[in-house]
């Protein structure tokens, strides 16, 4: 490794710092214990501070879809949340009237509009995942996106604070939060009922969990997401799409037993692992994103809702 290019990609990074940072994401070590464990890496200049500063999220260079593009109306709305916090807070996207979506024209009248729930990663409602709303809101869907930090603020505009913000949740009330804004997005108007959830990192765990909570959920795409408790996999009945990391240790050791009970209950899965490639890789905020995997993965997510919300 060398400091005379930039550092762009994952195969910029020594594996110990992928893993170092992976940690530090997920909370597994703090900011300090990235910094000494990437200090003996930090070679030709190129400082441990400068390691953690490249890995980090690079939100307006990966924008892809402008939150003014005329064809879509985006707003924040809030639903009921039933834990006492009197409300929650999500991003909703539509398609505006005869708005071009990334593969056709939409010209279906409101209400006719199956609904995708963006479930964000352990950081709450960031740009990257506001952006990836407004994508499937150009492929013709309804995406909503709630913020599991809008019980204490909201998504703070830095991801250090949002992953301490995002420590201090009780899950089991954030957890019910999500499965209200299942309900709630899939009644909205221009919504016609139908449900998918997609979900990365955390979220694709929360995609897994609602799968078994949502007993008419229309199909549940996790991108490398924990499995959900194996007792509650017979509960599921929507088809699945998983997708998963090559190097991701930590979510593939719980794929196996899951897939046994998937197996086991008859259930309908696809699911894919993407040679290596790194946890985070549909992320390209970040050089774990790796394009080729992520352009993949995401062609075989809106057919797949294709097939399953629009039947």
């Amino acid at each position: 490794m060398t400091n005379d290019r930039p550092l762009t990609n994952a195969g910029d990074f020594p594996p110990e710092v992928l893993k170092l940072f992976d940690q530090y994401v997920h909370n597994v070590i703090d900011r300090r214990g990235f910094l000494e464990g990437a200090a003996r890496f930090a070679v030709g200049g190129l400082t441990a501070a400068g390691l953690l500063e490249a890995l980090s999220p690079r939100f307006a260079e990966a924008q892809q879809v402008a939150p003014n593009d005329p064809g879509l109306k985006a707003e924040k709305v809030e639903f009921p949340s039933p834990h006492g916090y009197g409300t929650a807070r999500g991003y909703l996207v539509h398609p505006a009237a005869q708005a071009k979506t990334g593969t056709k024209t939409a010209t279906k009248t409101a209400g006719s509009r199956p609904t995708i729930l963006v479930i964000h990663e352990n950081r709450g409602l960031n740009p990257h995942i506001e952006d990836i709303a407004r994508r499937l809101a150009l492929e013709g869907f309804v995406a909503f996106a709630p913020d599991a930090l809008f019980p204490l603020g909201g998504y703070p505009g830095d991801e250090d604070q949002a992953r301490a913000l995002f420590a201090k949740l009780d899950q089991s009330k954030t957890q019910e939060d999500f499965l209200a804004a299942a309900g709630f997005a899939r009644t909205r108007p221009g919504s016609n009922g139908k449900l998918g959830v997609v979900g990365f990192c955390y979220g694709g765990g929360i995609a897994n969990l609602l799968a078994t909570r949502v007993p008419d959920l229309g199909g549940a795409v996790p991108f490398y997401g924990i499995a959900p408790p194996l007792d509650q996999v017979k509960a599921i009945k929507a088809p699945l799409l998983l997708h998963f990391a090559d190097h991701d240790d930590r979510i593939n050791a719980s794929w196996p037993p899951y897939e046994t009970a998937l197996e086991a209950a008859h259930l309908k899965y696809e699911a894919f692992k993407y040679p290596g490639t790194e946890h985070g890789f549909n992320n390209d905020t970040t050089p774990r994103y790796d394009p080729a995997a992520a352009k993949l993965a995401w062609q075989r997510t809106i057919a797949f809702f294709g097939r399953t919300l629009r039947g």
